[in-house]
């Protein structure tokens, strides 16, 4: 038995479905981004002899080598992120609709057209009934932000909250 799931703490059993929910979970990562930054495409760690949850990026622009996701620029790491976080919602989603996403910044580190990119995928979040908020300063944003709320600090430690 030890050699098929491993022993009583189950510590080789959960290694072995942790490793196959990443990998279901990148699937669904590398679709998104796939329209968020073709150029990317996320892969777990392999290493038969000892199975990792730690994840590189493979650089189609650079012949399809292998970086650490350490090595991506800050508009890159939030391109990567932003499609972690569109394939969680996309796994959970098998069994729990996941109506609601939040982003908090990360879109002052993208150039015009990555941001317009990223814009066009929430676009696609809120056309598919979910409802997308988005936590930022950068001004070109709220040309395209139907709906906003805006916290303005007064005296006192208090905000003024308004709905445009």
């Amino acid at each position: 038995m030890n050699d098929l799931i491993g022993s009583a703490d189950g510590k080789k059993f959960r290694n072995y479905a942790q490793q196959f929910t990443l990998d279901v979970l990148l699937g669904y990562a590398n679709a998104h981004l796939n329209h968020l930054a073709r150029r990317y495409q996320l892969e777990r760690i392999n290493n038969p002899a000892n199975p990792s949850l730690g994840l590189l990026v493979r650089d189609q622009d650079m012949g399809g080598e292998m970086r650490s996701v350490h090595s991506l620029s800050g508009g890159e790491s939030f391109l990567v992120s932003l499609a972690l976080a569109l394939g969680l919602a996309s796994l959970s989603s098998n069994r729990v609709r996941v109506e609601s996403l939040f982003i908090d910044e990360g879109f002052g580190s993208l150039d015009a057209e990555t941001l317009r990119v990223a814009m066009d995928a929430l676009d696609g979040l809120q056309a598919m009934g979910r409802k997308v908020g988005v936590i930022s300063h950068v001004q070109e944003m709220t040309e395209r932000i139907a709906t906003k709320i805006l916290v303005q600090p007064s005296a006192g430690g208090k905000s003024v909250v308004t709905v445009q």
